[in-house]
């Protein structure tokens, strides 16, 4: 299993849960992946760490903001969180959490987007990040689902120089975000279906072996299927909603 070190500056490098039932997730999650969790302790404000062969691979947290939504949050590597957090408010972005250190394996700040989307910035210390992707069993993919496609591709290009690639999907279109020539994320315009009082958000997506498979296992943990299983060209993906009513992806990546 190749193993990562370092993430260019401006690439998706973590995720992690807030959820109201911390336990519950730790056990949905353990389960359905073969993570195995590490708590880390009371310095580190009941964060738990999952890893995947000994190597990192995700997070979960309580929740600790007033009002704030079960969800899984996208952190891209940055070389200085402050330097990002005032190009994010220039660009019109909202702040939620100013840049902080986490004891000593980061610094990190949550904000925004000028849709709605909430996102993280993440200065590398000693945790670097996911330390494999695009595995079986960890991240593969990050997503903004927006219904202003336009202002988000003029924010990010701004804030992390990201720029949006658009080509046509079935009846609509999918944008590809590019750092440097990679392909490092995605952008699609939310379904009109989807009720008003949703905001913008960021979806993770986890590779699987065997997405159908994956399905049966997380239903029977008591996750719901929010998007069936579909083919497109990188693979067959549904989008799932766990016990906490948390929505996140998988994808059976075809390797032909």
């Amino acid at each position: 299993m190749p193993t990562i070190d370092h993430f260019e500056p401006g690439t998706p490098s973590w995720v992690d849960l807030a959820s109201p039932e911390l336990a519950s997730s730790v056990t949905f999650y353990t389960s359905l992946f073969g993570w195995e969790a590490h708590g880390q302790g009371p310095e580190g404000g009941g964060y738990t760490m999952f890893e995947l062969d000994g190597l990192p691979v995700a997070g979960a947290t309580p929740m600790f903001m007033e009002g704030q939504p079960p969800a899984w949050t996208t952190y891209v590597s940055v070389d200085d969180a402050d330097e990002t957090i005032a190009k994010v408010e220039k660009a019109g972005g909202f702040v939620f959490v100013e840049p902080m250190d986490v004891l000593d394996v980061g610094r990190t700040a949550v904000f925004a987007d000028p849709t709605g989307a909430a996102i993280a910035v993440w200065q590398p210390k000693l945790h670097k990040g996911a330390g494999v992707v695009n595995e079986p069993n960890s991240l593969c993919w990050n997503e903004l689902s927006t219904r202003d496609t336009k202002a988000a591709g003029a924010f990010y290009r701004e804030v992390f120089g990201w720029v949006p690639d658009t080509a046509p999907m079935g009846d609509t279109e999918y944008t590809q975000w590019m750092l440097d020539g990679n392909s490092i994320g995605g952008m699609m315009t939310m379904s009109a279906e989807v009720p008003a009082e949703v905001p913008a958000y960021w979806l993770v997506y986890f590779a699987v072996a065997d997405c159908d498979s994956t399905v049966d296992a997380a239903t029977t943990l008591g996750a719901t299927v929010t998007v069936p299983a579909m083919e497109i060209e990188p693979g067959r993906m549904p989008i799932l909603s766990d016990p906490q009513r948390t929505l996140f992806g998988v994808i059976a990546i075809n390797t032909a």
